[in-house]
C-alpha cells in the first residue's frame, strides 16, 4: 500500500497545478471528502482535506476488493443517526403548543423515522441477497396437444431433425373397383332378363 501511494505521489509530481486541479475535481474521493469536510469542519477542525480524500479513497478500494463491511458500518450508523433525530425531533414536537409548529417538527420526525427504516431495509438486502428463482414453464392444455418446450434451435441440438407430420391423404378415390382376374372393370350395366308385369297392380280401368 505505501509503495502504491509513493507511486501515486510521484505521479502527481510530474503533473501540473492545472492538470492536478482537474484531476481532483474528477475524483470521487476528493470530491466526497470535499463535502465531508463542510460538514466536519467543526466537530473535526484539524482533519486535513488531502488526508480525509486519501482515506476515503482507501475505503473505496477496499470495497471495490469486494469487502463490504464498510457499507455495512456506514448503513448501521446511519440507521442509528436518523433513529436519534427520530426521537429528538419527535420530542420537540411534543413540546409545541401551536398546531403549525407541531405538524412541521412531527413531519420532520416521522421522515427521519421513514429514511432510517429504508436504511435497515438497505441492510438487509446487502446481508441477506434475495434468491432469484428461475422457474421452467410448464405448458398443460385440455386435449391432444403436442407441447415443445424449447426453441427449435435447441432440439436441433439436441434431438436431431424435429419430427414432421406425415401428410395422410384425406381423398378418397370414386373410381370404380377393378377385377382381380385381369384389368376388366366391374361393369354393373350388365343385361338383365325383362321381369314380367304385376297383373294385380295394373292400372284400374276408370
Amino acid at each position: 500500500m505505501m509503495s502504491k501511494k509513493k507511486s501515486t505521489l510521484a505521479k502527481q509530481e510530474e503533473l501540473s497545478e492545472s492538470e492536478l486541479f482537474a484531476e481532483a475535481s474528477l475524483s470521487a474521493s476528493f470530491m466526497g471528502a470535499s463535502l465531508a469536510d463542510s460538514f466536519n469542519s467543526a466537530i473535526l477542525p484539524k482533519a486535513e482535506l488531502c488526508d480525509v480524500a486519501s482515506a476515503l479513497s482507501d475505503q473505496i478500494k477496499t470495497i471495490q476488493d469486494g469487502d463490504m463491511q464498510p457499507i455495512e458500518a456506514m448503513l448501521i450508523s446511519q440507521a442509528h443517526a436518523l433513529q436519534t433525530m427520530f426521537v429528538t425531533l419527535g420530542r420537540m414536537a411534543a413540546s409545541k403548543a401551536q398546531l403549525a409548529q407541531y405538524t412541521a417538527f412531527m413531519n420532520m420526525a416521522l421522515k427521519a423515522q421513514s429514511q432510517s427504516r429504508a436504511t435497515i431495509q438497505a441492510l438487509v438486502e446487502l446481508k441477506y441477497p434475495k434468491q432469484i428463482a428461475f422457474v421452467k414453464q410448464a405448458n398443460i392444455a385440455h386435449g391432444h396437444q403436442q407441447v415443445n418446450n424449447g426453441t427449435t434451435a435447441q432440439n436441433d441440438a439436441t434431438l436431431g431433425e424435429q419430427p414432421r407430420a406425415e401428410k395422410i391423404p384425406n381423398i378418397i378415390s370414386n373410381e370404380l373397383l377393378e377385377v382381380k382376374n385381369g384389368n376388366k372393370k366391374m361393369d354393373r350395366r350388365t343385361t338383365r332378363s325383362a321381369v314380367a308385369k304385376n297383373k294385380a297392380m295394373a292400372t284400374v280401368a276408370t
